[in-house]
């Protein structure tokens, strides 16, 4: 171990700023006045104690020293960032992503609000956001070298289709359309209900994590698979998790990352 670094209430995800600091999601309580007004869902799924948990992203040092700090229920617009009826109410919106742009803003996606959003670092106000309308509980929004976001769009409570599936789905900032994406045909084919990531590689294919199943393959522009690989390994999750989707053996991986050679000099 090189390095480490813990906060009490860090969750999902973190991230290593240019400057070197850490970016890491936590989460804090929400106030009462504020959670009164968060809808969505499941009745009654509050916290043991009827709280709500509200994601905040800290940019913290390796002492431990938190530098800027960002809460979801003083920037977010609450009332229309509602939970899917689908999941609890004791955590709001349930970031699993955290991660900087070019420009020094910071990308959060929020799985259980189907939402991602970019932040200013210096106003903390919230740029760009994309919704319900387009995303499905995704997982790892990122930026990539031209400037569109890839997003993992898993895909269990669509509006339009009864058949679960997942897509991976790269999306242009400026007009939020889809401007490329990869999906099964029959789509329910390729579907990991949580976890996963997407990568663009240097050679324009994607390498994707379908998470929940274990399977990592690497698709070209065109959709054709390239390269395919199984997790062998099963386990079980030491909590649960806390669905029912993590019960059992399972070979799950929560996102993975490809590097060239470039990247690992010590190998060469």
């Amino acid at each position: 171990m090189l390095r480490e670094a813990r906060h009490p209430y860090h969750h999902h995800d973190a991230s290593v700023l240019r400057n070197g600091n850490l970016l890491l999601l936590a989460v804090e309580p929400v106030p009462p006045h504020l959670a009164a007004r968060i809808q969505g869902g499941i009745p009654g799924s509050e916290a043991p104690d009827g709280r709500i948990w509200g994601d905040v992203v800290h940019e913290m040092t390796w002492d431990g020293e938190v530098l800027w700090r960002w809460a979801s229920f003083e920037h977010l617009d609450i009332e229309s960032t509602p939970l899917n009826r689908h999941f609890a109410r004791e955590h709001w919106p349930m970031g699993n992503t955290v991660n900087e742009l070019r420009d020094g803003s910071v990308m959060d996606g929020f799985r259980s609000a189907s939402t991602a959003v970019v932040v200013d670092r210096v106003t903390s106000e919230v740029t760009w956001s994309l919704g319900p309308d387009v995303l499905s509980q995704q997982h790892y929004p990122h930026e990539l070298e031209s400037g569109t976001i890839l997003v993992f769009d898993n895909g269990s409570y669509r509006d339009d289709t009864s058949v679960p599936y997942s897509r991976v789905i790269e999306v242009d900032r400026r007009t939020r359309q889809i401007v490329w994406s990869y999906e099964d045909n029959p789509p329910q084919n390729f579907y990991s209900p949580y976890m996963s990531s997407a990568q663009r590689l240097s050679n324009g294919n994607t390498f994707v994590a379908e998470g929940s199943f274990g399977r990592l393959f690497e698709v070209t522009p065109g959709g054709d698979v390239v390269w395919e690989y199984v997790v062998p390994q099963f386990g079980t999750f030491r909590t649960g998790a806390g669905m029912e989707s993590s019960r059992g053996a399972q070979n799950a991986v929560f996102r993975v990352y490809r590097y060239g050679s470039d990247r690992l000099p010590w190998l060469t």
